[in-house]
């Protein structure tokens, strides 16, 4: 048999979990047909993998590229990583059904913008219009439950009528017959509207996703007093829906060591009883001991009931001193960041209102204003018009990250939108400046995340094996997300295919220089194409888009 591509002598590391062993593969019409001793010659091209590892293409679980790669289709900073497969629509967000007008399609945090004449309506006329356009790794979608509820109730802090309900229910049908692999919600204070949504409305809208094979993918609800509430409401809906779930960047913001083990224990009970729930994990920006990321300025300091009303009514909040007294009692930060004393760990990224003080700690604004870091952020968003503006901050402790990697069913993930050296996805140029320092904090892991889980987690701390930090990053997504052939290196499947050395793979993107590619990944195959060769990309586009088939 002639086939289009052998690769040689790798380590294969076949993503199952199992030990690496030797052996060529052979590649022919996109796919894997032989993985034994290959003759040579029979191959149009030969890669050369001596003591390379050969992996499956790296799953990127949770992604928010769902716009960004209409405008970096060869989505370099994911590809060089080695991901091959993107998952997007989560957090309640996705690329469809859009609202009639467009006034608004994503959440800026997540890399995406506010536009308008847009080429498509539903998530299958998005999935057209992206293979039309031709992209260099495979993407696959959740329906956002924001998107839908925001597409037929707006903003509203209530319940569903009975029609709306329905009206609801038959988006997600008719996403779920376009290829959506599931539905996600995103529940947290400030993921307006979707943290309006109640447990019995995300039930029955999960019950249709469930009909069609899908999955339940949950940014949780995350409340001051008890972070174990969002994972058992997760694992409620789960149940009564009867639809797989996956807990989103799962780990509890802040919690003592204790707490993170009996999140774990939650969940590890739940699959006792036969509830299939797993979870992913941001790999970890590690600095200081810390996972820095970014958000919004107004989700970390105000209570929901100060959104109540609009913009003008929030501003009335925000100029009445006793008003401020109470959203500072009530307030239930995103992160937590000011219950630890972490002022000096939460930076301002991004304001129109107070350009001059974009870069600095909230401790630093603090002391500059002569007040708390209480009143100075109230006092930014006063001057912001009532609009939120980017922060970033600690997030979470790489410590307890750590604990959550180690179990078995938890996938790793980067949360970030793919991002290139040229396109309107380049969201940072390096800098000396304070602006572009700030921003460069949040972006590392769009360009590092993968190579840093080999990097840090296997070769230097030894918290995972190579064969297990693989199956965290190939199979067990490929598995939650339905991907029947792919995730494995075995014959018959597609040939999405990273090769790497285990000794030389890195991570080179910083805080001063975000957007320094990773070294140590020398080839990476979507369907049977080289996209990356020696490194550098080659100019093809032979992604697929990847539709959950019933």
């Amino acid at each position: 048999m002639g086939y289009d591509l052998i690769i040689k002598k790798g380590r294969i590391v076949d993503g199952t979990g199992n030990p690496w062993f030797y052996a060529d593969i052979g590649i022919k019409a996109g796919r894997i047909v032989k993985i034994g001793s290959l003759d040579a010659l029979e191959g149009k091209k030969i890669l050369k993998a001596e003591e390379s590892v050969v992996a499956p293409g790296f799953i990127d679980i949770h992604s928010h590229s769902d716009f960004a790669i209409l405008s970096n289709p060869m989505a370099e900073s994911k590809v060089k990583q080695g991901v091959t497969t993107e998952v997007n629509g989560n957090c309640g967000s996705s690329a469809g059904p859009l609202a009639p007008g467009h006034e608004r399609y994503g959440d800026p945090s997540h890399g995406c913008q506010e536009g308008e004449g847009l080429r498509w309506k539903t998530l299958g006329d998005y999935f057209s219009l992206v293979e039309e356009m031709g992209i260099s790794i495979n993407i696959a979608s959740l329906v956002g439950h924001g998107t839908i509820r925001s597409r037929v109730m707006g903003s509203e802090n209530r319940r569903p009528t009975a029609e709306e309900l329905d009206r609801m229910r038959g988006f997600v049908h008719q996403a779920m017959m376009d290829g959506a692999l599931g539905l996600s919600s995103g529940l947290d204070k400030g993921l307006i509207p979707g943290c309006y949504a109640d447990t019995e409305e995300l039930i029955e809208l999960c019950k249709v996703a469930a009909r069609y094979g899908g999955f339940y993918a949950t940014h949780q609800r995350n409340r001051q007093e008890g972070v174990l509430e969002g994972a058992m409401e997760a694992i409620e809906i789960g149940e009564k829906a009867g639809v797989p779930v996956q807990i989103s960047h799962f780990v509890p913001r802040f919690p003592d060591g204790n707490k993170t083990l009996e999140c774990m224990g939650i969940i590890e009970a739940a699959r006792r009883r036969g509830i299939d729930v797993t979870c992913d994990v941001v790999v970890p920006n590690a600095r200081d001991g810390y996972h820095w990321a970014h958000g919004s300025l107004a989700t970390q300091v105000l209570p929901l009931w100060a959104y109540e009303g609009g913009r003008g009514r929030l501003l009335e909040r925000l100029r009445d001193q006793e008003t401020r007294r109470m959203m500072r009692r009530d307030a239930e930060p995103l992160w937590g960041v000011w219950r630890h004393g972490l002022w000096d760990k939460l930076i301002l990224l991004e304001s129109h209102g107070s350009p001059h003080l974009v870069g600095k700690t909230f401790e630093e604004i603090a002391k500059e204003k002569g007040m708390d870091p209480w009143e100075a952020s109230y006092d930014i968003l006063l001057a912001e018009g009532g609009q939120s503006c980017g922060i970033l901050g600690a997030s979470t402790e790489e410590r307890d990250s750590i604990m959550v990697m180690k179990y078995p069913w938890s996938s790793l993930e980067s949360d970030r939108a793919l991002h290139a050296p040229s396109g309107s996805s380049l969201s940072v140029t390096p800098s000396p400046s304070s602006q572009a320092l700030a921003k460069e904090r949040a972006d590392a892991n769009a360009y590092g995340a993968f190579p840093r889980i080999f990097r840090r987690y296997v070769r230097e701390l030894g918290i995972l094996t190579l064969e297990e930090a693989v199956r965290k990053v190939t199979s067990l997504p490929a598995q939650r997300c339905g991907f029947r052939d792919r995730g494995i290196l075995k014959e018959g499947f597609w040939a999405d295919i990273v090769i790497f050395s285990p000794d030389r793979i890195v991570d080179r993107a910083t805080i001063e220089e975000p957007t320094r590619f990773p070294e140590g990944i020398d080839y990476v195959i979507v369907n049977g194409q080289v996209v990356v060769e020696g490194g550098e990309h080659t100019g093809a586009k032979p992604g697929k888009v990847l539709r959950r088939s019933y």
